[in-house]
Parts: structure tokens; C-alpha cells; sequence
């Protein structure tokens, strides 16, 4: 049976196509070999029981390693201190038997008298001098229980044990100890909800930093696909392909794999750079994408989360890429933002952008109701994007229903009023996103591809004559770096002096720029 791309739970590489893990499992190793308690907390889909179940697989010659999960565990498990050491105690017995080893060792944790946390502590003394290997706990979604204080006197208990391994010997407890999440156990009051109260001061301080990067790069999703072109032979180009999926997803693990996923069963195996971005459509529309359903819950839940994200996306703020801030750290945390070549904050890919950009201008369209829907009129001709049509339209469209709009309006609304505008407009056939190097407070470039043709829009405020100058003087040079000889400027007057400027073309730096006052 032939290998399969996999979005759902974790990867195997027997049964489905995958990047090569080796040298992020290198790393791993060495944190293990040394005795390392760490966390890998990492987004959601973003590859971390993919990795625990490569330490099982790569390691078990070596460590007995132990594989746990906290998913699925009910409040009954929390109900007291004796309930809890007993899920763990059934956990670890089920574990060893699925594992094959002797009854001694799952006797250690079926038979022993153990209610208190002080107890479990005994049990694992016991269980570890008894094991002919070094041990290695894993647990996954860890982060599921880390708000409750038992939890909290469980790492507690690891924490006291490894500190007590210089006098103790590394025998008495876990060799290592590995937990995953999205939260980090070290900063538990980073919570999602600003608004509940978090008393918990983490235990976890013993833990290593994890400094693996999981995000699949263009040579690595080139080998994934060169593994499954063996089997294919689609005939594909690996490398513009490679390069067309990171564009779009910046390595995301999930987002790749979601690309290819698509690419190969629904869309019959047609591997171009087109077809990568109806897959990458088909993705933004979130449906039955749990990952993009959690990004909207997540800015639905926090509205400072969602005001910075809007921020960024919308008015094109730069904020400095330090974990100093808890609402950086949280965006982070969820991967809704990385850091660009200055040290600033950026929406980590273009998928998410896309999915910002609809639920904000959704959220516009439901506020302004039919003010910024585009005019009953043709903007497509014979499969053709009339785009200077369009900017023309949509300047008409703000005189008329935006006369006695004030200047702060404009300025916060401008951008996002053009997008909503713009999105059904190209619905189904065509797509857009900011070039991220022009994105600041006084312009942004949005690219616009429609079928094969591709346009550049700049967006701005005027600032007067000077930096109209300047703009041009920076589309221009843009589109040289694209290739292109057309480009549209799309300029709002806070001022409103230059409103009645009808749109022109105009020819500067050997390009033709369409420009348009609103």
C-alpha cells in the first residue's frame, strides 16, 4: 500500500511521507544522553507527538521509554490527591504491559499501596532501581491538567527527585523526563483567558530550553515530495513546488502537509504552483481545518489578542519580537506571529494572514452592512481581472458613502474597507497577501493574483507631495524586483485635499503606475 500524507494524529514513517527528522531527533538525543528533563511546547499540529513517538521508536534499544498522555483525562481524576496517583499508577501499568516487560516491573506499579503524592515518589525510587535501563517518561498534552494544583505537586515531586540525583544517583528517578504542549509548563499564568485568575507558580524550573526549530524547510519539503514523486511520478517540479508550499505556510508542519494532502487526493495529483493556491484557499475557508478554527476561538476569547493581531495584519504595526511582552508571548506561543530580518513581529505565514484578513473584513462587512459591497457591475472580462476598474470603483465607492467619514476612520479603517472590498471580487479564482518586507504604518504592497495574471497594489496615506514621491519611487522599484512593468497606487487623503485628483496613469521609472486619491 502506497504512503499517504497525514494531517490527522502523529507521523510514521512506514505509512506516510514525511520530512527527515534526523537531525532534530540529534538534538533530542543529546538532551536525553545528559540526563535532561525538557518541555517541547509547541502549537498545535506543529509535530510534538510525532517527535515522542520518534524518541519511542529510536531509543527504546537503549532507555526504557515510557509514553504518556494526559488527553482525555476527566475531572475525576483531579477529584483528590489519591485519584490522581492512581490514574498515573494505572497509566504507567498499561504502559508496561503494551511495552512487554516483566511482571516484576508492572507489578512495582500494580500492586504497591500508593495514595499520596509522597507515596508515588517511593514507587518511582522503586520502579527505577529495578529497571535493568535507564528510564524515559514522556507525556503528551501535558498541558491539559497544568492549571490544577495536584498537577502542579506532581512536578513537584520530579522536580525534588532530579535535584536529589547528585546524592541520590541518577538510578533513583527518571533519566529524563519529556513533556509536550502548547502551553509552556515553566510560565503557567500564561493562559489564554486574561480574565481568570492563575495561582500556580510552575516547579518546572529545572527544565532545559528546547531549542529545536520544527518548521519544515524548502530542501526538506523538496525531500518529502522527492520521496513521493518515487511513487507518483507526477512529474512535478520539486523545487518551484518546494518553494511555492513554504511561500505560503513558512514550514508550518501541518500546513504542508495539508497542502500535499489535498494536492494528491483531491485535486488529482496536479502539482503546480496554481494548484498550490487553490489548496492554500480550500485551507483558509476553515472548514473541518481544527487549526484554523482554533485561531478564530483564540482571538473570539481575547480581545487584546485579537486587537494586536489586527494591528499587524490591518495597519501594518511593528512591535518588537520580545517575549517581554505577555501578549507577544502568547501569539508566539500559538504561532500566530514570528520574528522578520528586524527583530519585529510578522504573521508567521500567509495562511493565517489570509484567515485574519477574512474574519476582520467579515467583521467590517457586518458592521458597515451594504456600504463597501462592490457596485453590480463587471470587473471580469473573458477570465480577465480588469483591476484598474476595480481601484476606480472602489474610490467611487468611499466618496459616496464615506463623505462625513473623519480623518482617524480612515486612517485605521482604510486598508481593511479595500480588502473587504476587493475579497468578492476574486472569490474562488484569485487571491491576496501583504508583501511582508513593505508592510509598515505608511504603506503596504498587496499582491493580487487572479488565474495567471498577478497585480501589484501599494497602499498608502498621504503625507504630502514628498512622500508621494517616495511611494511611487518604492512600487516602482518593487515591481523591477517582481519582473513587472504595471503597478496601482491606491493613496487615502486624511486631509482631503487631493480628493478631487481624478485617477491617471502615470509613467515613472520606466513603470506604469495607475494611481488613485480616495
Amino acid at each position: 500500500m502506497r504512503k499517504e500524507f497525514n494531517i490527522t494524529g502523529s507521523c510514521n514513517p512506514q505509512w506516510h511521507y514525511m520530512v527527515d527528522l534526523s537531525k532534530r531527533m540529534d538534538t533530542v538525543e543529546k538532551l536525553i544522553e545528559r540526563g535532561k528533563y525538557f518541555t517541547i511546547n509547541r502549537a498545535r499540529q506543529y509535530g510534538k507527538t510525532t517527535m515522542l513517538n520518534m524518541v519511542w521508536r529510536s531509543l527504546s534499544d537503549r532507555y526504557l521509554v515510557i509514553p504518556l498522555s494526559f488527553e482525555g483525562l476527566g475531572d475525576e481524576t483531579f477529584a483528590s490527591t489519591a485519584a490522581f496517583v492512581a490514574s498515573f499508577r494505572r497509566q504507567m501499568a498499561r504502559q508496561l504491559v503494551s511495552l512487554r516487560q516483566d511482571n516484576v516491573l508492572t507489578g512495582i506499579w500494580q500492586d504497591r499501596d500508593a495514595s499520596t503524592i509522597e507515596d508515588l515518589s517511593s514507587v518511582v525510587t522503586d520502579f527505577c532501581k529495578a529497571c535493568p535501563k535507564p528510564v524515559v517518561l514522556t507525556i503528551d498534552e501535558v498541558d491539559k491538567s497544568s492549571d490544577n494544583q495536584l498537577f502542579m505537586n506532581f512536578l513537584g515531586m520530579l522536580r525534588n527527585k532530579y535535584l536529589e540525583r547528585d546524592r541520590e544517583g541518577m538510578s533513583h528517578t527518571f533519566h529524563s523526563v519529556i513533556l509536550a504542549g502548547v502551553y509552556d509548563i515553566k510560565n503557567l499564568k500564561l493562559k489564554l483567558r486574561p480574565d481568570v485568575e492563575r495561582k500556580y507558580n510552575s516547579p518546572w524550573n529545572i527544565a532545559a530550553d528546547f531549542n529545536v526549530d520544527m518548521t519544515f524547510h524548502p530542501e526538506e519539503i523538496a525531500q518529502m515530495l522527492d520521496d513521493y514523486e518515487v511513487d507518483a511520478h507526477t512529474g512535478m517540479d520539486i523545487k518551484t513546488i518546494s518553494e511555492e508550499i513554504y511561500k505560503y505556510t513558512t514550514g508550518y508542519p501541518f500546513l504542508v502537509s495539508c497542502i500535499c494532502k489535498i494536492i494528491d487526493e483531491r485535486m488529482d495529483a496536479e502539482w503546480t504552483p496554481n494548484h498550490v493556491q487553490q489548496a492554500v484557499k480550500t485551507i483558509a475557508k476553515g472548514e473541518n481545518i481544527t487549526l484554523i478554527d482554533d485561531l478564530s476561538k483564540n482571538i473570539e476569547n481575547n480581545t487584546e489578542l485579537s486587537d494586536f493581531l489586527y494591528s499587524i495584519v490591518i495597519n501594518g504595526q511593528e512591535y518588537s519580537y520580545s517575549m517581554v511582552d505577555p501578549i507577544v508571548r502568547l501569539a508566539n506561543m500559538f504561532s500566530y506571529i514570528r520574528e522578520n530580518l528586524r527583530g519585529k513581529t510578522m504573521i508567521h505565514n500567509l495562511i493565517f494572514e489570509e484567515v485574519l484578513f477574512v474574519y476582520f473584513g467579515n467583521k467590517t462587512m457586518r458592521e458597515q452592512g451594504d456600504r463597501i459591497s462592490p457596485f453590480v457591475t463587471s470587473y471580469i472580462h473573458n477570465g480577465k481581472l480588469n483591476m484598474e476598474h476595480v481601484v476606480t470603483r472602489f474610490r467611487d465607492l468611499m466618496r459616496e458613502e464615506y463623505r462625513e467619514s473623519t480623518a482617524p476612520f480612515l486612517e485605521k479603517e482604510g486598508r481593511l474597507l479595500f480588502l473587504t472590498f476587493l475579497k468578492p471580487i476574486i472569490n474562488g479564482i484569485g487571491f491576496y497577501y501583504v508583501e511582508p518586507q513593505t508592510r509598515d504604518n505608511r504603506r503596504m504592497d498587496l499582491v493580487v493574483t487572479y488565474d495567471r495574471q498577478e497585480f501589484v497594489i501599494e497602499l498608502k496615506i498621504w503625507r504630502g507631495d514628498k512622500y508621494e514621491e517616495h511611494g511611487r519611487n518604492q512600487l516602482s522599484d518593487y515591481l523591477a524586483i517582481r519582473g513587472m512593468d504595471k503597478g496601482y497606487l491606491v493613496t487615502y487623503d486624511l486631509s482631503k485635499n487631493k480628493q478631487d485628483t481624478e485617477p491617471q496613469w502615470i509613467e515613472w521609472n520606466n513603470k506604469q503606475i495607475f494611481e488613485v486619491i480616495v
